[in-house]
């Protein structure tokens, strides 16, 4: 008897692969109905997602190749656990390279394609070169990207730009003029990661939309990391005329901000409003207004575009057609480190 395999259950239910992937996942993304449909196929089929069994069933290797930047840091394991939810439910291992250099990165997307043991890859926060593009079609291998863009592949993405306006937006409506900017190095960024210029620029806009001069001795660079941002922070309010909210790049810049206020006794966000970006599962437990990036569900996404276009190889009846670019939406979640600025300067009025 010939091994059930998930395209097997597609056909029978009358999807993708990716849909079965999510309802084996328990996605919400699911209507009642198609997620019906799927369970009624497994049950007829009999299905399991046995990757050892579909190895055997489809000569292939089962196996997705995740290329990552500093993958310990928390929004990359955010998304590499949406990504890994979705493929093990397609029953496909994951392989992760981790790229902390350029000549790591230069590496990684030369020689992981030409490997025997990969179906497709997953390019996180890294953009292909043009020829590297063309070299992963040459040799027959799907590739999504997550958090960068390529007009040849599909991408899933936010929008850094959006996210960081709405941040400077929340602190201008609650009468902050003196706003700083924590970020990573602008000039030395050698992996080319659109956020750290998109967050920056977004800062940059809306404070010249509300009519604030730009304050250079408010935006501080450095490396990415809490002890670098507390670092920055101590500088920030050791200045004639500190902050009275800092937007940070991130949400561990943030925690190191809020560390910073912390050791000067400061009350935030009495004295000092912070706010960060990505809501990473731990800035509930520090109360951090945030900006909302879905970090697991674009590494779900990603991995979900990568089956289908693994599907489409194959050739699936209904072939997706040219690569899809996914724009996810941002949120601004408000919590407790920000307030209205303090009440010496609140009859400052901002027009934006």
């Amino acid at each position: 008897m010939a091994t059930v395999t998930i395209r097997d259950v597609a056909k029978r239910a009358g999807v993708g692969i990716a849909t079965v992937s999510r309802v084996l996942n328990e996605s919400p993304l699911v209507s009642d109905e198609t997620r019906h449909r799927v369970q009624t196929a497994i049950a007829e089929l009999d299905y399991s997602p046995s990757a050892a069994a579909r190895r055997l069933s489809r000569g292939k290797s089962m196996a997705v190749a995740v290329v990552a930047p500093f993958f310990t840091r928390r929004s990359y394991v955010e998304r590499l656990q949406g990504i890994e939810s979705v493929l093990s439910a397609a029953g496909y291992d994951l392989i992760l390279y981790n790229v902390e250099t350029v000549a790591r990165r230069d590496e990684c997307l030369r020689t992981v394609p030409r490997g025997e043991r990969l179906d497709g890859m997953l390019i996180l926060s890294l953009t292909p070169h043009d020829d590297e593009v063309r070299q992963f079609a040459s040799l027959g291998v799907p590739a999504v990207l997550v958090d960068a863009y390529h007009p040849a592949l599909s991408t899933v993405q936010i929008d850094d730009v959006a996210g960081a306006r709405a941040a400077v937006r929340h602190l201008l409506g609650l009468g902050h003029r003196r706003i700083a900017y924590v970020g990573e190095t602008l000039d030395q960024n050698p992996l080319k990661f659109q956020p750290i210029t998109d967050r920056y620029l977004g800062y940059r806009q809306t404070l010249e939309e509300a009519g604030i001069p730009f304050c250079p001795e408010y935006h501080c660079q450095g490396k990415y990391g809490w002890r670098e941002a507390r670092h920055m922070t101590h500088e920030l309010l050791d200045l004639p005329e500190p902050p009275t909210a800092i937007f940070a790049y991130s949400d561990t810049m943030a925690f190191g901000v809020l560390e910073a206020a912390q050791q000067r006794g400061l009350d935030v966000p009495g004295q000092l409003s912070v706010i960060g970006f990505d809501d990473v599962e731990i800035a509930q437990y520090f109360r951090l207004t945030t900006v909302r990036q879905p970090l697991h569900d674009s590494g779900a996404r990603g991995a979900e575009l990568l089956l289908e276009g693994m599907d489409d190889d194959e050739g699936d009846a209904s072939p997706v057609v040219g690569p899809r670019h996914v724009v996810q939406p941002t949120e601004l979640v408000i919590r407790s480190t920000t307030a209205a600025v303090a009440t010496v300067n609140s009859s400052v009025e901002v027009a934006y």
